[in-house]
């Protein structure tokens, strides 16, 4: 292996490090974690004397209300809050008669940490609330107890109805075994009481999307305030910190999303004028984020046209979010799999049509998960293994080249002619047939593949809640080690997999500087010395980056880096470097009465660009003799 071939992986090196670098908590995330509990305090305090201002804020209105015999629905302004349930198979929905929208919402196929089914929000986290501007007054959906009508196991409409008898009607209707709600707004009668201009109702949705998951700093980071806008793609708001933004564009649909469920609001006659904030929790308080969606869409005050919604509570899998696209009431493609993050457009392509179908063949097997990224794997290094061998093979021709090298470096050893030295050493390149970028290129064409799986794992929820050996859960780190106190930069645990990841990375640092330092000169391993103690470092490096991470994306890295290991000790075994000296002289013997034979590819456009330098050197050199 050439200083090419390092250089190409000291490139991949920064690539994963920056990759990781930009999906690490952001500072402020960190001086949070550092001052916890102070935070927390102060947080918890904010929230309840928030909570009682809204509160008195609410009673007086209500009080100043209820006074108004002349308000539209005086009749709904005081009541008893009741339930109505709607469920299937999937999910379990309640609904509050005050305000007419959903209070709590529970996933009966998934259990939380303490192995209950998950509770995605109630009453005390969020709210839904839909506002109209009206002539006289403006109603407001969370000042009014709505009465229940039509109701039955999978449908319910709250209605508020005047003493002439107008009605304002919230329908909901629970699909059978599916986690969508279609949702429907409609007015009758009410035309004299809205303006004949008015085309849009508002919406206030709040959320504080709560921690799911064991691991806090790695749900943080995959859970985000997503939205589609309207015949384009998706995008979220920053995950790790304060973010407020008002978003022009027309709106599809907007999700609170956590990393392995989602909240999302359809609006198939779109959403307009978004405001769309999130704001991160501190670590310990049971919360990730703070969502709030203020935004308007269609609304028909004479009541031909309802405003036509749906609500979708559900995993994040990729599959079953596709399929959702089939239940939209309208002909929009929602694309709501794009809630399942797949990485940038290569990465998310290779994902899409490669990756999921290969872990859905193989847990279609029946086999536990650590035993399906175990022969993903595999299959993955067995795919790539042509360029892994080609990349090798590169590297031995230059290791048994390297006594010819030496001899020219030995018949140029001033530094003037540092030029002429390598011109002659890529001619001899040329004329053996060896090319001192064949270790790098094969290597940067297994990347995609590689930064794919980086951003697949963490999001594939078919790990959550599976074992495997000492780790409970894949989705979340292992933390057979642990201990009370927060320590800077590692947390309170230390991940196995993790230093089994970073291990294999030592060795394969390790055999890496040993191929390159069998081809090189002891001058060039001097020059690489620096490169190497780069290389040693980046594993300590990985450690504190990954430590957090899940256990099956560590476990996978630690396979991966495992695999390659074997790997190169196999191609060791099985590939003659006799005969390979062999098959290069009989290259030379064929080229040698061709001494301008030059290299092809980037070998021979670097070649010709140092002859150009080479050329510039002598003008410059000619001009300055002129002037003396």
């Amino acid at each position: 292996m050439d200083k090419n071939t390092l250089t190409g992986f000291i490139l991949i090196a920064a690539v994963l490090i920056g990759f990781s670098y930009f999906g690490r908590p952001s500072e402020a995330e960190i001086q949070q974690q550092r001052k916890q509990d102070s935070l927390e305090t102060v947080q918890r305090q904010k929230a309840e004397e928030e909570i009682k201002a809204q509160e008195e804020a609410e009673i007086l209105r209500k009080t100043a209300a209820a006074t108004d015999s002349s308000s539209l629905f005086f009749a709904h302004r005081n009541g008893e809050n009741q339930n109505i349930v709607l469920e299937n198979e999937l999910v379990k929905l309640t609904f509050g008669t005050r305000g007419g929208s959903i209070k709590e919402a529970v996933l009966k196929e998934y259990k939380n940490q303490e192995g209950g089914p998950v509770v995605l929000f109630d009453e005390k986290d969020a709210y839904m609330n839909f506002l109209f501007e009206g002539k006289q007054e403006n109603i407001n959906t969370r000042d009014f107890f709505f009465t229940p009508v039509h109701v039955s196991d999978s449908t319910v409409t709250m209605r508020l109805q005047t003493a002439e008898g107008a009605t304002l009607d919230l329908n909901y209707a629970l699909r059978p075994n599916s986690y969508m709600v279609d949702f429907t707004v409609s007015a009758q009668g009410l035309s004299n009481v809205f303006s004949p201009s008015l085309k849009t109702m508002a919406v206030e949705w709040f959320d504080r999307a709560r921690q799911q998951e064991k691991g806090f700093d790695f749900e943080n980071q995959y859970s985000t305030l997503t939205y589609k806008i309207k015949d384009e793609g998706t995008d979220y708001l920053n995950a790790g910190e304060k973010k407020e933004e008002k978003i022009e564009e027309q709106l599809d649909w907007v999700a609170f999303k956590n990393q392995f469920f989602s909240c999302v609001l359809i609006a198939h006659q779109d959403f307009s004028n978004a405001m769309l904030a999130s704001t991160p929790q501190p670590k310990g308080s049971g919360y990730l984020k703070e969502y709030r969606a203020d935004m308007e869409t269609f609304f028909d005050p004479s009541g031909k046209t309802p405003t036509n919604m749906q609500l979708l509570l559900a995993p994040n899998n990729y599959h079953l979010l596709s399929d959702m696209n089939d239940l939209s009431t309208s002909d929009k493609d929602l694309e709501l799999q794009d809630l399942v993050y797949l990485g940038w457009p290569l990465f998310k392509w290779i994902n899409r049509f490669f990756i999921i179908y290969l872990f859905d063949w193989l847990s279609g097997l029946g086999l536990s998960m650590g035993i399906v990224l175990l022969l993903l794997t595999i299959i993955v290094k067995l795919i790539v293994y042509p360029t892994t061998r080609k990349s090798y093979i590169a590297s031995a021709k230059m290791r048994v080249l390297k006594p010819k090298v030496d001899e020219i470096n030995a018949k140029y050893p001033k530094p003037e002619d540092a030029m002429k030295k390598q011109q002659e050493t890529m001619q001899l390149y040329s004329q053996y047939g060896a090319n001192p970028m064949g270790g790098c290129l094969p290597m940067l064409i297994q990347m995609p593949i590689w930064i794919a799986l980086f951003n697949f794992v963490p999001n594939a929820i078919e790990l959550r809640g599976e074992s495997f050996l000492w780790a409970s859960d894949l989705s979340a780190y292992d933390d057979l080690i642990r201990w009370d106190k927060h320590i800077w930069l590692i947390g309170d645990h230390i991940s196995i997999f993790c230093l089994l990841f970073c291990l294999t990375n030592v060795i394969n640092t390790w055999i890496t500087s040993r191929q390159q330092q069998s081809g090189m000169s002891s001058e060039q391993a001097q020059q690489m010395k620096m490169m190497q103690y780069m290389m040693y470092f980046m594993p300590i490096m990985f450690f504190f980056m990954f430590n957090n991470y899940s256990a099956g994306l560590n476990y996978y890295y630690f396979l991966s880096g495992l695999t390659s290991i074997l790997i190169m000790w196999f191609l060791k075994k099985t590939t003659d470097e006799k005969k390979l000296l062999a098959k290069l002289e009989a290259n030379y013997e064929a080229n040698k009465n061709n001494p301008n034979k030059k290299m092809s590819g980037f070998a021979a456009r670097l070649e010709e660009l140092q002859k150009q330098q080479q050329a510039i050197l002598e003008e410059q050199k000619r001009r300055q003799q002129q002037k003396k």
